[in-house]
């Protein structure tokens, strides 16, 4: 058996069909982690879904801000979608339900204790701990699944930029929702940025990476991301982010979580998309 993890598809599907060949990836024996963001962007979101609901337990995902804006856009059909969304084919499949009903349950975090690895989408402030993020992730989980109308209208905004207690409940899951699928650069004291989408060099102090604060509390877990292609393939201190930009022209990027000396491997994608910082 192989623990092999996957950067962001965003419905580059035959890119992904590819990549699984090139790992030999056996359905019956090997697992698959995806770091979200499954949809949106590329061409075959549908046939992506499609493929990692079917896989059953050889394949978990968390959550991608992607994922959740489809979902937002199936329970409030009124919202008008955004230049470059590619989520029409979903929207109007005759298995939709199934979809929707599939991707409500899947986590915004995956903390194997075992292994002491954490895998979510975006990122976390270094006042978090592994279980600090999981507590806050099942928690948004719990009011995703109860209330997805509710929950999914509420998410939008970048307000508030800090954890700090007495937050309203409000503003506690839109906040966690921000970190875990949204963040690239905050300060030591944990205020976020939600709009800079550059690489990591490029930001001002006090910003910083979110990984590369000194006091950061969750540095003794190895955490799997992606979200961040100016950021692409990065292995560092108990961090690894697999976003490699597949979308936007760079590669899909898998790597055997079990065998630290195996190097990644990216698969070159054709490019959907201008970059968008």
């Amino acid at each position: 058996m192989a623990r092999y993890a996957i950067g962001d598809i965003q419905g580059c599907f035959d890119e992904l069909q590819t990549l699984l060949q090139r790992l030999h990836f056996k359905a019956d024996r090997d697992q698959l982690l995806f770091a979200g963001d499954l949809v949106n962007r590329g061409p075959q979101s549908l046939q992506v879904l499609r493929l990692v609901r079917d896989l059953g337990s050889n394949a978990r995902t968390v959550l991608g801000n992607h994922d959740l804006h489809l979902l937002a856009h199936c329970f409030n059909p009124a919202r008008a979608l955004r230049k470059g969304d590619t989520l029409q084919a979903v929207l109007e499949a005759p298995d939709r339900h199934t979809l929707v009903d599939w991707l409500l349950q899947q986590p915004l975090a995956l903390h194997d204790a075992p292994r002491n690895e954490l895998l979510i989408h975006a990122g976390l402030v270094p006042q978090w701990s592994a279980s600090d993020a999981l507590a806050a992730a099942v928690e948004a989980s719990q009011a995703l699944q109860a209330d997805p109308a509710g929950f999914l209208a509420g998410m939008y905004g970048n307000e508030p930029t800090q954890w700090r207690d007495g937050l309203s409940r409000a503003d506690r899951l839109r906040f966690t929702v921000n970190v875990l699928t949204r963040l690239r650069f905050c300060t030591a004291d944990g205020r976020v940025d939600l709009k800079l989408k550059c690489a990591p060099d490029r930001a001002a102090p006090p910003l910083a990476p979110w990984f590369s604060h000194d006091a950061r509390r969750s540095a003794d877990t190895r955490v799997i991301f992606g979200h961040w292609s100016a950021l692409g393939y990065y292995r560092g201190a108990n961090v690894l982010c697999l976003d490699s930009g597949c979308v936007w022209g760079g590669s899909l990027t898998a790597v055997n979580l079990d065998d630290p000396e195996a190097p990644p491997v990216a698969l070159t994608c054709q490019s959907w998309q201008a970059i968008d910082e």
